[in-house]
């Protein structure tokens, strides 16, 4: 008798992945699980969400925390990297300009659901990254706005921000991100045209740090809209 064919297919081989490649594998994913989850639970739940074992996850980030930091590093430092100091410094453009071209890519990186929700969870469970982010974008971005505001309007440049400059700043800042947490994590109606909505609020920042801080001198007007037809 003839003996029947096997019916079982070979398991297709899974490609083998470096270790760099692993570590990127594991941040993904421990980055989706983050923003789904939160931070509860520990690095064992962790592993079996990442299908790998416990010892092969403690190989590459010996404890959680190691993990969040890599997370915090990818998803919130390195989109940082993208040449926006200099854009922001650029004294040969307009302020207005500079900064709506950096809101516009400020918000292209911030405005996901995952972003927003790490973010949120990492709050409200007193963990750094919220800490961490808040002192980048302090020193790094709106520092900056803030001695180019000041450059803008024939003010000293130089000397730290004072604290109501940096309340006036973080309170645009915010309204900005607010936007986007209204849209992608209370799903609610917000002005779809991001741009302007930029648009909108660069203007009231710039009117009102010109009107207390500048004492009205640099004469700041409602920048045009472009409409598309």
């Amino acid at each position: 008798m003839r003996k029947k064919a096997s019916t079982k297919r070979a398991r297709p081989k899974q490609k083998r992945l470096s270790p760099d490649e692993r570590r990127k594998e594991f941040v993904a994913k421990a980055t989706e699980f983050f923003a789904e989850e939160g931070f509860g639970g520990g690095t064992r739940d962790l592993a079996r969400r990442l299908g790998v074992t416990q010892p092969l996850l403690y190989r590459y980030f010996p404890s959680k925390d190691d993990l969040i930091k890599e997370v915090y590093r990818t998803v919130y430092l390195e989109p940082l990297d993208t040449g926006w100091e200099k854009l922001l410094t650029d004294r040969s453009r307009p302020l207005r300009d500079r900064l709506q071209e950096f809101y516009r890519g400020y918000t292209n990186v911030i405005f996901k659901r995952k972003w927003m929700r790490i973010y949120l969870y990492s709050g409200l469970k007193g963990l750094d990254i919220n800490r961490w982010y808040v002192g980048v974008v302090r020193e790094q971005i709106l520092t900056r706005i803030i001695k180019e505001c000041r450059h803008e309007m024939g003010l000293s440049a130089q000397g730290k921000p004072t604290a109501p400059e940096l309340e006036l700043a973080w309170v645009f800042h915010s309204g900005i991100f607010y936007h986007g947490v209204r849209k992608y994590i209370y799903e609610s109606l917000v002005l779809e045209d991001k741009e302007q909505m930029i648009s909108d609020a660069l203007d009231a920042f710039l009117a009102g740090y010109d009107r207390v801080f500048g004492r009205g001198r640099a004469g700041f007007v409602r920048a045009p809209v472009n409409v598309a037809g």
